[in-house]
């Protein structure tokens, strides 16, 4: 039930187009119900002229009359029927497309709402296969199976009325007959549902090893793994075939067994129809347009087979993009208090915080930094110098303890309020496929060329930019790649200095550089650092020398200062 709602809340704001939909798939299934009444006309018409030589005559120009008349009328009514579907198709293809694209920008934006947490305890291939595959089995489920629902029953219902107003009792058999179709459904639903669930799981684990390996690519050919990673990858997609033809097959058993059955009560059907047609208890005419509302009646029937399968499988994607939907987003841009512009100065107090399933990353963490002071907070690998800057940057809330800037806790203020006063060079830089000046500006996307140049002349990245093939218009490739180690972080810092943050955090942000080029990198920067408070995290002995001041961090506490 639960996942019905979800369908239906994702539906609701395409609910005009999809009731556009629906009214003329109504018409067409009526315009469907009217062609066996012609056919009865036609057989009737075709039939007329039997009796007397004087009577033939008479009637063969009524026969003559007729034919045409109803044979214009089925033209008619097939015009009918293809003016709506392209109707139906086009508009339905643009709803459907619509409904995709709505789905896949909501789900995105709440998937970059959410916090990082949420990421650290899943695959990223999980989460890309919501927006490459799930979203599409909903929307296609919504635009197409379940609106073509009530046509369907329309239909069904349609042909069986009209089938009774013929012969009941033969009209009876047929009914009797529909129960064997949901006892075949009912037979084959139970492995389709947990199939379906399956191989959801499956195409994901394809997706989410597809993205690791082409991020891994440079350690793939480092190590020469090519052979073994194109062997794991075939094995998932091998592990996909495989449930696709145990789904196929069952598909493919379900529709002939559907088809025999039908075939079976079409011949009894004739056999009980013959003794009424002999017997003068059935029209030769409703005879034909019995049969033909009984084919009717066949196409809702397996339609409705065909449902129930794609309902395994919407439900599947319904409830995997339910959770992810129900997960709790960051704090909205205008929740929390306005923080105004500050002088820089932090406080740690008593904070405490752990990763999920991970020990206490911090404990008790008391710490003062001085408005425009730069302090070099040092340890080993795993002491919490990252996740001080993390939860500055209120990536994280810490389960204890407050964290002030400026005097004000930070956990009350408005995250973007927050996050524009605090400017990151991480240790691994994030820089996207675009222009060197698209990456800088990323910040700021309104600065002017010369805001970009200075910025880039601070973090001293002006002098190879301009050597570069098209300058500050050079596309630098995924990631940076075409750039640097060094360059890439010099890249990074102009991007932060652009930014012109009150607050700078520099996360091992010159591990890239020699020491020669890490002193003259530092010496060359220090004007731009002095103007802020600059957390310098890092294990480089020459980085301590811009530092006001020491802070020793070991196993989540602050052992020295």
């Amino acid at each position: 039930m639960n996942d019905l709602r979800a369908l239906a809340a994702f539906a609701a704001p395409h609910r005009a187009a999809l009731a556009v939909c629906g009214l003329l798939m109504l018409i067409e299934s009526a315009a469907a119900l009217l062609v066996p009444w012609a056919g009865g006309l036609l057989t009737e018409a075709m039939l007329r002229p039997t009796g007397a030589v004087s009577a033939i005559a008479a009637s063969a120009g009524a026969a003559v009359a007729g034919v045409p008349v109803v044979l214009s009328g089925l033209l008619g009514l097939f015009a009918l029927q293809a003016l709506l579907k392209f109707g139906n198709i086009y508009i339905l293809g643009n709803a459907a497309d619509r409904i995709v694209s709505d789905l896949k920008v909501r789900l995105y934006d709440h998937l970059q709402a959410l916090p990082l947490a949420y990421y650290q305890q899943r695959r990223l291939g999980d989460t890309l296969a919501l927006l490459t595959n799930d979203v599409y089995v909903l929307g296609g489920f919504i635009s197409g199976t379940a609106l073509a629902l009530v046509p369907l029953l329309f239909t069904a219902g349609g042909a069986v009325i009209l089938m009774f107003r013929i012969r009941p009792s033969l009209a009876l058999l047929a009914v009797i007959i529909i129960p064997v179709f949901f006892l075949l459904e009912k037979i084959f639903g139970r492995r389709m549902r947990p199939l379906a669930a399956q191989l959801q799981e499956e195409q994901a684990g394809a997706v989410a090893i597809a993205q690791e390996n082409l991020g891994m690519l440079p350690a793939i050919k480092t190590f020469t793994r090519e052979a073994q990673e194109s062997t794991r990858y075939r094995e998932q997609i091998d592990r996909i075939f495989r449930l696709n033809v145990k789904q196929r097959g069952i598909y493919a058993a379900l529709e002939p067994l559907a088809q025999l059955v039908v075939a079976a009560a079409i011949l009894l059907i004739l056999a009980l129809a013959s003794a009424d047609l002999s017997e003068g208890r059935l029209l030769p005419a409703q005879l034909v347009s019995f049969l033909m509302y009984a084919a009717l009646l066949t196409r809702p029937v397996a339609g409705l087979a065909d449902v129930y399968g794609q309902t395994q499988m919407a439900r599947g994607a319904s409830a995997r993009l339910r959770r992810a939907m129900a997960e709790t987003p960051e704090a909205a841009g205008h929740a929390g208090i306005a923080l105004p512009p500050v002088k820089g100065e932090i406080e740690f107090r008593g904070v405490r915080f752990a990763y999920a399933g991970r020990p206490v990353a911090l404990e008790n963490v008391d710490l003062h930094i001085a408005a425009r002071e730069t302090i070099a907070i040092v340890g080993p690998n795993g002491a919490g110098k990252s996740t001080l800057a993390h939860l500055l940057m209120r990536l994280h809330d810490p389960s204890a303890g407050t964290i002030l800037i400026d005097g004000i806790d930070i956990a009350g203020v408005s995250l973007p309020d927050l996050r524009r006063q605090i400017g990151v060079v991480p240790q691994h830089v994030l820089l996207f496929n675009a222009s060197v000046r698209d990456n800088i500006a990323y910040g700021r996307a309104e600065a002017t060329q010369a805001e970009i140049e200075v910025a880039a002349a601070a973090a001293r990245a002006h002098d190879f930019i301009a050597g570069l093939p098209q300058g500050y218009d050079t596309l630098i490739g995924d990631r940076g790649v075409r750039l640097s180690g060094g360059q890439q972080q010099r890249v990074a810092l102009a991007r932060a200095l652009l930014k012109d943050p009150p607050i700078l955090i520099l996360d091992e942000a010159t591990a890239m550089f020699d020491p020669q080029g890490e002193t003259e990198f530092l010496q060359e920067c220090r004007a731009a650092l002095e103007r802020r408070t600059v957390l310098l995290i890092t294990h480089r002995p020459a980085s301590l020398a811009v530092a006001d001041r020491i802070v020793r961090m070991e196993q989540g506490r602050v052992l020295a200062s």
